[in-house]
């Protein structure tokens, strides 16, 4: 395990430990009994830091347990921040957005990577997105794939009504493919990366641009509460962060072991994964901006008065800024 082979990852124990006796707790209410937090295959980060055993360290000297959650894929780390089952959920930016439209009660505050985590795939009877008419394509409703799908249809002049899109969870969608169930497959890694290596699926649509950013969100009311908790897990995800980018080889290991992978297929999901730039600013915006204006017939909520109004009031740079600050300084 990582915090048994690897003791250069320590997550500043001390200095947070300091800053978190010292943080003033005027205007904020008393500490919660449990942080809870997700996990996720399809964020690498997300694995370090749980593996690592360093935010149970850290908050146990506040008393604070922690409880970890699997999600299994954005919408359902969306299902667990809108029922309160986790304070945090790892999500793409677009899911995020979607799930905002509908008032869910989250502000995204961290950007985990900048993943090229999903394309279009097929076992070789589709070459283009022209011959998704008339066809049946796997997606997970509310997740990026199925949002870089609308925009892949959209960017061809496709209407959606044109093809039939079969709602599976991530793993279900690989499967359908694998299997001829269905024709195609809005995919996500590690299954994605997993149907290449094993199945000799081809990501026959592919655009970076399209991908939205691996995420952190917040709910809106465990920020109000505990501003001071939020920039402390932020400082945890950065030292997993670091980690990750200073020992590659390592965390591949832990996506593999943690996601159950072949080390090929994991280093495949890990080579998609730019790691370093943390901090939401307006290339995010932009993105959530170009994706929403798409989603804008039939796809996004009540609470979407514009597109630009809900991203900015999606994304909260302020933790962020305050533990890493801005690129830009």
């Amino acid at each position: 395990m990582l915090k048994k082979r690897n003791a250069g990852f320590t997550l500043l124990a001390g200095a947070l430990l300091l800053s978190a006796c010292g943080s003033s707790t005027s205007g904020e209410e008393s500490a919660p009994e449990t942080i809870r937090l997700d996990y996720a295959f399809y964020s690498p980060t997300s694995l370090v830091l749980k593996e690592s055993g360093k935010v149970e360290e850290h908050f146990e000297e506040q008393g604070i347990d922690v409880e970890w959650v699997l999600s299994q894929g954005s919408n359902r780390a969306i299902e667990l921040l809108n029922s309160n089952s986790v304070d945090f959920g790892s999500t793409a930016g677009a899911a995020a957005l979607v799930a905002k439209s509908n008032h869910a009660p989250i502000e995204t505050v961290y950007v985990a990577s900048d993943p090229e985590w999903t394309a279009l795939l097929s076992n070789g009877d589709i070459e283009t997105i022209e011959d998704l008419k008339g066809k049946q394509v796997a997606a997970t409703m509310g997740t990026d794939p199925h949002i870089f799908l609308l925009r892949a249809l959209h960017e061809a002049g496709i209407d959606e009504s044109e093809i039939t899109i079969v709602q599976l969870q991530h793993n279900d969608g690989a499967s359908a493919l694998a299997t001829g169930e269905v024709d195609a497959w809005a995919g996500l890694d590690p299954h994605m990366a997993t149907q290449e290596v094993e199945h000799d699926a081809e990501l026959f649509y592919r655009n970076q641009d399209f991908n939205t950013y691996s995420v952190l969100n917040v709910r809106e009311d465990f920020a109000e509460s505990h501003p001071e908790l939020v920039e402390e897990v932020i400082e945890l995800y950065e030292e997993a962060r670091e980690w990750t980018i200073d020992n590659h080889e390592e965390a591949t290991a832990i996506l593999a072991e943690q996601a159950d992978l072949s080390e090929e297929v994991a280093a495949i999901q890990m080579e998609r994964n730019d790691f370093s730039n943390p901090v939401l600013e307006e290339e995010h915006r932009d993105a959530l901006i170009g994706a929403g204006v798409v989603l804008e017939e039939g796809h996004l909520g009540p609470a979407a008065s514009s597109v630009e109004e809900l991203v900015y009031e999606l994304l909260n740079p302020t933790y962020v800024e305050s533990v890493v600050g801005s690129t830009s300084d």
